[in-house]
């Protein structure tokens, strides 16, 4: 199993019947050896279902159980030893060949491309044991006793008490990878899971594990930013940029960066503290009926910068919603909008359908879809004016992605179940003014409702953005005219607008 393919990982999945896991399993890239990595923890991240869970922990406790009762001592031998077997076998008369053995051919100066390629072959088998014996061999270091009465009393630490557990983890993390300093994202997993499955009061919230793991990766980065004389560092600062062409520093330049790490280092502490209290914050005031809208615009902005730090470090959506769950309402979700791009995406968004609905839904393109006509049999039954444009842009937010010749079931679903993981709209009853819904949808799930085609085309909008996600190349002109037209607010009719517009076959009447 360690050899296999995600292909052939999905292939064992459907054999035992677990084929609803397989897509997720190719987007996360599972192979054989993360497969037998897996701890609790990302099973849980990586399958919704609790039954689900439980039959691929049985399976993967099943095959190491079985491999290690296969497994013979001859096994274990060194794969040198069948080289060296080869080289002076029975079936060669005790010669040695030429073509296989590597001693030979050095005393000629040459060695065989299929030795040179056995080697690299070895050299990966023993690469991947090695990370395989520390997911196995891993245990928590023995902590000094205030910490560990902390621990047994199982009380939530101060800052102090938790800079103390991250600089013990990191040394023995440092002592476990024989003095380095570049721990793996797998490594980082390993520990902070070990940590919380050993003191399960540390998850604060279900949160704890970004919290710890962010502290021990900075851990990490002060450790390593004073060090001048260690190959590995230097080597990754001069690939990253790290004091790039400086000279050496004088004792006196060494001190005061000193003091400058720790002042800097008790801000990060502070700012820990305040994350923390914010985060907290923020899920008991979710939970209230009447809340303080003025209190949490104040927090949502001094959190921006770590949020915009966790979604740029590809932090799963879900746990982003826990920590921050105002990013569920339209309202905050504009406003962040708005933060990042200083632009009043709802503002923008109701000029788009009030300008451009008329001659959308009169391009050649559109007139005999579907939803057009429909919408043509609805209006003959109403004459106010605000329900008739109401009604028109509902249909051309239904609409513009075929005015494109895109893929409308990655924008917006009719009347349908949604199946697509990015941002996409789904609408009920659209053109029915007292039952009519749209719902956001993001990974399957649903993050908002709204009222009207206004505010749930921003919103959709506004999440791509907000959330760090990409744009599906089935969708990205559509995405492009909108927000061409959303960022270019002082000339709507430039070049780059006019041809656009010519592309989708109708033109603004200027008036």
């Amino acid at each position: 199993m360690e050899t296999w393919s995600v292909d052939q990982v999905c292939s064992w999945l459907v054999e035992k019947n677990l084929g609803e896991l397989v897509h997720r399993f190719q987007e996360e890239e599972v192979s054989g050896a993360a497969l037998l990595a897996l701890n609790d923890r990302m099973v849980q991240q990586l399958v919704k279902k609790i039954g689900h869970q439980a039959v691929l922990m049985d399976l993967i406790k099943k095959y190491k159980q079985k491999s290690q009762e296969l497994k013979s001592p001859g096994e274990t031998a060194p794969v040198m030893q069948a080289e060296d077997e080869q080289c002076s076998s029975p079936a060669s008369g005790g010669k040695q060949m030429p073509s296989f053995c590597p001693a030979d051919n050095l005393d000629n100066g040459l060695i065989d491309h299929r030795v040179l390629k056995q080697r690299r072959n070895v050299r990966h088998i023993l690469a991947r044991n090695k990370a395989l014996q520390w997911t196995k061999s891993y245990v928590l270091p023995e902590f000094p006793y205030d910490v560990k009465c902390m621990l047994a009393e199982q009380k939530c630490p101060d800052h102090s008490m938790r800079i103390r557990i991250i600089e013990f983890l990191q040394a023995d993390m440092t002592k476990y990878l024989q003095g380095s300093l570049y721990p793996t994202t797998q490594q980082y997993n390993d520990v902070v899971n070990a940590l919380l499955q050993a003191h399960p009061f540390l998850d604060e919230d279900g949160c704890g594990f970004f919290l710890w793991k962010r502290a021990l990766k900075d851990r990490f980065k002060y450790v390593r930013r004073p060090i001048e004389d260690d190959e590995q560092v230097m080597r990754n600062k001069c690939k990253f940029g790290h004091r790039r062409g400086q000279t050496r520093k004088s004792l006196a330049d060494i001190r005061f960066d000193e003091i400058k790490i720790v002042q800097i280092k008790e801000e990060a502490v502070c700012l820990d503290s305040e994350v923390d209290e914010h985060i907290n914050w923020f899920q008991q005031e979710y939970v209230k009926t009447e809340k303080d809208w003025r209190e949490i615009d104040k927090r949502m902005s001094q959190t921006l910068e770590i949020r915009r730090k966790l979604i740029g470090g590809r932090t799963p959506l879900k746990d982003i919603l826990k920590m921050f769950p105002f990013l569920q309402c339209p309202y905050q979700l504009f406003r962040e909008f708005q933060l990042i791009t200083r632009t009043d995406i709802y503002k923008r968004t109701r000029h788009i359908l009030e300008s451009y609905s008329e001659n959308i839904l009169a391009s050649l393109s559109l007139v005999d879809n579907p939803i057009n006509i429909a919408l043509q049999e609805k209006m003959k039954h109403h004459t106010d004016e605000d329900t008739l444009k109401h009604m028109k842009m509902t249909a051309t937010c239904l609409l513009l992605p075929d005015a494109f010749g895109e893929d409308s079931s990655l924008f917006v679903i009719v009347n349908d179940k949604v199946q697509v993981s990015t941002p996409v709209l789904e609408v009920k009853n659209p053109f029915n003014m007292d039952v009519c819904e749209f719902s956001l949808y993001l990974e399957k799930e649903r993050l908002t409702k709204v009222d009207d085609c206004v505010t749930a085309l921003a919103a959709l909008i506004a999440s791509f953005h907000v959330f760090g996600i990409e744009c599906p190349r089935r969708l990205s002109q559509t995405l492009n005219f909108l927000e061409t037209l959303i960022f270019d607010a002082h000339s709507p009719y430039s070049p780059s607008m006019k041809e656009k517009e010519k592309e989708v076959g109708f033109q603004h009447t200027v008036t």
